[in-house]
């Protein structure tokens, strides 16, 4: 079996993935990987794969778990149990394996079965009106991430937990310090993020106090509830979920929104094709287009087959699931937007015991969401270019100016 390639020109690649420049558009440097060989090893010694098989493997084969938190000791922080921002992540049922994260996951997976999504239909459209308003308020002249793409997925998982309207806002930026740490530890970024887990930390457990006394229909008080009937479930662990919850209700939900919404304007006429009737197949493709989550890394805790080699235990493997979207060996024409493809199972949620718990709210808001806007703004186009997010594993937008939102 030949050995596996770490030559100069797959390195030069891994290296400009790793540049805004190379991940403003990733996808030809990821289709020259794919060319190179199905599985590639990077500088730190981590294997990369980059085809829809492969990347379907690490997020589904259950001997290819999380990297324990445990390790944030062997990269500089040993003391990251008493770190407020590593503790909070770190313990959630996001980065653990089983058995933790099946108990953890069961704790809250009621509240995303498919019937209490489709409950929140109503709520999601009258928000999308709400913001819809918004951006027409605005002029001729809207950012739409920070009117519309980011507000209202911080609307609908506040709506969800239980957070006043009054204090969605003021949580954004303690949201935004905390998660940093996702990307990149360093001591500057936990110079941030440290009191902002803190703070989000304290006012969570001021609010589920408040459940515990007067419970609503809400999921903050189904957690209270569960905890009570499980004392398994410990303060840290119900307030680190729901810490993460509110997190990742919006993360991902405002990347999908700014990304369709831009390959949509970069193709003149598509916005118009997303009608109500055609919004599922629509965002399926647009999440397989430029996936919101665009890497995830796993390590082997026994021999598994990976591109047709057995990968040893103790190997990090890191899946480059925005190219696993364009393989070609799964998608027709892989390059171009159909929005009405078919056959389409993108990995922009994952897949297996990880699979992203909120992928069926994100589709609905932007279900709702993305017809609603070509209704009402049929002349919706690009201002100027977008500003990109500075970030490794998530691919989205921090500003997008757009013309065309006055009647």
């Amino acid at each position: 079996m030949a050995d596996i390639v770490q030559d100069d020109e797959v390195l030069r690649i891994l290296d400009e993935l790793t540049t805004m420049t190379g991940r403003a558009d990733p996808y030809p440097r990821y289709a020259r990987l794919r060319e190179i060989s199905p599985i590639v090893r990077a500088e730190d010694g981590a294997l990369v794969v980059t085809g829809y098989g492969d990347c379907q493997t690490v997020v589904r084969d259950g001997r290819l778990a999380h990297l324990p938190p445990d390790m944030l000791a062997f990269i500089g922080f040993p003391d990251w149990r008493e770190r407020p921002a590593l503790m909070q992540l770190f313990t959630t049922m996001l980065t653990l394996n089983p058995p933790d994260h099946t108990r953890l996951r069961r704790l809250v997976s009621s509240a995303f079965t498919a019937r209490r999504v489709a409950a929140l239909r109503p709520a999601i459209e009258r928000l999308v009106a709400e913001r819809l308003d918004a951006m027409e308020d605005a002029g001729d002249s809207v950012d739409f991430v920070s009117t519309f793409a980011f507000p209202l997925p911080v609307a609908v998982i506040g709506e969800l937990l239980g957070v006043p309207a009054a204090d969605r806002a003021g949580l954004q930026q303690l949201v935004g310090d905390w998660t940093r740490v996702l990307e990149v530890i360093t001591p500057e970024v936990l110079a941030k993020a440290d009191p902002a887990a803190a703070r989000l930390r304290e006012y969570l457990a001021g609010l589920l106090d408040e459940r515990r006394k007067e419970p609503r229909d809400d999921l903050l008080s189904a957690l209270a509830q569960a905890q009570a009937a499980d004392d398994r479930l410990t303060d840290d662990e119900v307030l680190s979920n729901a810490a993460l919850l509110f997190a990742a209700g919006f993360e991902t939900t405002t990347n999908l929104l700014a990304n369709g919404l831009v390959a949509l304007l970069e193709r003149p006429g598509s916005l118009a094709r997303v009608t109500a009737r055609a919004a599922d197949p629509a965002v399926e493709e647009l999440l397989r287009f430029d996936s919101p989550v665009q890497i995830v890394s796993r390590i082997a805790t026994a021999p598994v087959e990976l591109a047709g080699r057995t990968i040893d235990e103790g190997e990090r493997v890191v899946a480059y699931l925005g190219a696993g979207n364009r393989d070609p060996e799964r998608f027709e024409a892989p390059d171009e937007l159909r929005l009405d493809r078919d056959n389409n199972a993108p990995l922009s949620f994952g897949g297996g015991i990880h699979y992203c718990l909120g992928a069926p709210l994100a589709r609905l808001e932007a279900q709702v969401a993305l017809p609603a806007l070509a209704a009402r703004f049929p002349d919706l186009a690009l201002a100027g270019p977008p500003e990109r997010r500075d970030s490794l594993s998530l691919k989205g937008f921090t500003r997008m100016p757009l013309r065309g939102t006055t009647r």
